[in-house]
């Protein structure tokens, strides 16, 4: 990098005291057009133009083959998914980015690498890599702090890699549960989203990698849960439900990236949405990093949304509204930006300020500095499946897995059971992982290759601690062959009990029933499953359910007749274990619903978050209560909840200040459990309508046999705050309650306040988050007789 553009000039971008925006600014000003817009495009080699591939469009807009050296001449601003694009040995993909890093140095000018990025939503998206579990399997466990620990094991592995940038976590509260991209996202409550995915934003970022927040914004509320849909939604909602999580992870866990959605709210796609990328994100959040396109979305403005007549078009409409980075590969920032600028068309300094923007990131993690290499540290002991991140994701398959119903304590069973293990999933592999885990987002395309890692079946894991197992298929995930559905009942009415596995089979643009552009008409258990269900409920023999699924599916009478229902959200490599231990009782299973479970398969769209006039009412014979609700879970074990209250005793909560709501837990039981608290808002009368109620804190706490801890949640008057009738933000004085509740269908106390002090409005600094204090209750000492 021993270069000397200017004779004499002071070259403030070589000097590593500067600030990086200084040291970017100044870089700028020596390049000429062609450089500056090679540091705004990606380059994706490899890239399958089958029909096969896990971007829109793919097949139409990857068809070309790449000129290596073409696209590298000025240099280039990032790589896509070195390792994510087909099964390659870990070491050799580390030897092979660092030769194209080097390639791409020596091509600049300027010596400038590209910035690296890859998928990691269910881990690192590589071959060989740990395979987490999805993120509603996160907002299952209620605990922000565990997934922390994952996001930075994986962020670690990364950067091990020389990655520099996590396409994740993606923070759209679901809102129909038909979209297939449901299992890519936390929860359908806003504070258990931002709770969550700040917490992998943290991790993540405490790594080195750059987070990216996805897809900004509103993609989740997708007309009929179809995807890239057109959304309806009107400010309010927008405000209120789908800019908190955002909100939350920026503030709180730091995230330098963000990528605009696919969607159009109100006939304005968001990649063309200035006001959203640069009135909202920037100007109101104070977002200073880069915003990156999702793949192919500039092109599709001109293709699907027809906001722009040809590519140069698109391209001056995407970084006049705030987009910087053309991902996967370049495209509309190529050519048709060049010639843009040449022909009038577009403003180069909207080139120079996303230019300095990608420089300025590159620079603050290291990428001009003297002693950035090209070959990470170590890279022959590289190792993507660590046995930190296997027991990672054991752990959190286990806190995942919901137990919804055990009416007659069938669960757990008994070691010397014989049990019939049925149905599509119980002896598949893939039945553990979500759409974007590497096996399923690009291994199914190579089934010549082995998956990489290790992922036992539920069949297998049960034969290790059961002592009689048998297995017959029953039907397939999505077919409609209804032939073997007898020899499961033959099987189920030969055993003591009958585990019957049923969900998902994850995939991409109709290659699954979950996934990225696997929508669902309804939220029938896909195929034949439900015939097989009811046939196994007929067959005299108690049906344990077992569900791994990427979304909540109606249950119809299993509901109340099935001998116990455990719901997984494709709980990773380690979720048939986890799901084995639970059965067999090795614990007490702690995950809480974060998604509702539908009474009927046609309810669609709502979520717990309704309106009065949304909830079961005398005016509509269509109850659309859920068949459990979210938020609820059982365990093995029992809980006394005691001495609930607000902290002071006080029936006034100051509309700018704080309450303190605490609650004694007592594990009654007679094994280590864990419980959830759970606090809810009810605001009875407002300016505008409101949903009955909403999560603004929970506290997740484990305990032993007879032993207390005290749950602190210190909730803030802003945590209140709505969008009122004039469209901005506000704390509104009157009656208000408290719900501690062990689900949103089961309050165990309501604490009734008044919101006292003049309407307040609120910005973008106003408090986000509870604070949840655990405190262990010392047992009282017991007198010695002598």
């Amino acid at each position: 990098m021993s270069l000397n553009i200017r004779s004499g000039d002071v070259e403030v971008w070589r000097d590593e005291s500067a600030s990086p925006a200084d040291r970017a600014a100044d870089l700028v000003s020596r390049m000429t057009l062609e450089e500056k817009a090679a540091q705004l495009v990606g380059v994706w080699v490899g890239a399958d133009a089958s029909g096969g591939g896990v971007a829109p469009l793919q097949q139409d807009l990857a068809a070309d083959p790449i000129d290596w050296e073409a696209v590298t001449r000025h240099g280039l601003g990032q790589l896509t998914r070195p390792y994510g694009t087909a099964p390659i040995d870990p070491v050799v993909a580390a030897r092979s980015l660092a030769i194209s890093q080097e390639h791409i140095v020596g091509q600049s000018r300027f010596g400038i690498p590209a910035l690296v990025h890859e998928e990691c939503l269910a881990g690192f998206a590589a071959w060989q890599a740990t395979a987490y579990p999805i993120p509603l399997a996160w907002g299952a466990t209620f605990n922000p702090a565990l997934i922390e620990r994952m996001s930075n094991t994986i962020g670690h592995t990364m950067r091990a890699a020389g990655i520099h940038q996590g396409l994740a976590p993606v923070l759209d509260v679901a809102r129909d549960y038909r979209w297939g991209r449901t299992e890519e996202t936390i929860s359908e409550d806003p504070h258990l989203v931002g709770a969550i995915g700040s917490a992998y934003v943290k991790g993540l970022e405490n790594s080195g990698v750059i987070a990216t927040l996805k897809h900004f914004a509103g993609y989740s509320a997708s007309r009929a849960g179809r995807n890239l849909a057109p959304v309806s939604m009107g400010p309010r909602e927008f405000a209120d439900v789908i800019l908190p999580p955002f909100e939350a992870a920026l503030r709180h866990g730091g995230a330098r990236s963000v990528m605009h959605s696919y969607t159009e709210i109100d006939g304005v796609p968001s990649a063309a949405d200035k006001k959203l990328l640069t009135g909202i994100l920037r100007d109101r959040l104070g977002f200073d990093g880069t915003v990156v396109a999702d793949y192919f979305g500039i092109r599709f403005l001109e293709r699907l949304h027809r906001v722009a007549a040809d590519g140069t078009a698109a391209a001056g409409l995407a970084l006049d509204a705030g987009v910087d980075v053309e991902l996967p590969t370049v495209d509309t920032f190529g050519a048709p930006l060049l010639a843009g600028v040449a022909g009038g068309r577009i403003d180069e300094k909207l080139v120079d300020r996303a230019a300095l923007r990608v420089l300025t990131q590159k620079i603050s993690i290291g990428l001009l500095d003297d002693s950035w290499s090209s070959l990470p540290a170590n890279v022959d002991s590289l190792d993507l499946d660590t046995a930190e991140g296997q027991e990672l994701a054991a752990q959190i398959a286990r806190e995942s897995l919901i137990l919804l119903s055990n009416p007659k304590r069938m669960l757990p069973i008994a070691p010397a059971t014989t049990i019939a293990v049925v149905g599509p999933l119980a002896a598949d592999p893939m039945a553990m992982l979500g759409c974007y885990s590497f096996p399923a987002h690009v291994g199914s395309k190579h089934p010549e290759v082995a998956l990489g890692i290790d992922i036992p079946t539920v069949v297998d894991a049960m034969g290790t601690t059961f002592a009689s197992i048998t297995h017959a298929q029953g039907c397939t995930v999505d077919g409609p062959e209804i032939d073997e559905i007898a020899d499961a009942v033959a099987a189920a009415r030969d055993a003591e009990v009958c585990v019957v596995v049923l969900g998902d089979r994850a995939g991409l643009f109709g290659r699954g029933t979950s996934g990225e552009g696997c929508d669902a008409a309804d939220l029938r258990l896909p195929g034949v499953q439900a015939d097989l269900l009811s046939a196994l409920l007929d067959s005299g023999t108690p049906v344990v359910v077992v569900l791994l699924a990427g979304r909540p599916y109606a249950l119809g009478d299993a509901v109340t007749r099935a001998a116990a229902i455990v719901q997984g959200f494709f709980p990773g490599q380690r979720g048939a274990s986890a799901i084995t231990d639970l059965l067999s009782g090795e614990f007490s299973p702690s995950g809480r619903l974060p998604v509702s479970i539908p009474r009927e398969a046609g309810s669609q769209p709502g979520t717990y978050l309704t309106v009065p006039l949304g909830a079961k009412s005398g005016v509509s014979n269509l109850d659309p209560s859920p068949a459990f609700p979210f938020g609820h879970g059982i365990g093995y074990s029992s809980f006394e909840w005691s001495d609930v209250g607000e902290r002071s005793g006080r029936t006034e909560w100051d509309a700018d200040g704080e309450v303190t709501v605490e609650v004694t837990v007592t594990n009654t039981g007679d094994m280590r459990a864990a419980d959830v608290v759970e606090l809810y808002l009810h605001d009875p009368v407002a300016q505008v309508t409101r949903p009955i109620q909403r999560l603004i804190g929970f506290a997740r706490v484990e305990l032993d046999p007879n032993e207390s801890a005290n749950v602190a949640i210190t909730a803030s008057a802003d945590l209140t705050a709505f969008t009122g009738l004039d469209g901005t933000l506000i704390v509104e004085p009157g009656a208000v309650e408290l719900r501690v509740a062990r689900s949103s269908g089961d309050i165990h106390t309501t604490i009734e306040l008044d919101l006292v002090g003049p309407l307040r409005e609120v910005g973008p600094d106003r408090v986000l988050t509870s604070v949840n204090i655990v405190t262990p209750v010392a047992l009282p000492e017991l007198e010695v007789v002598r």
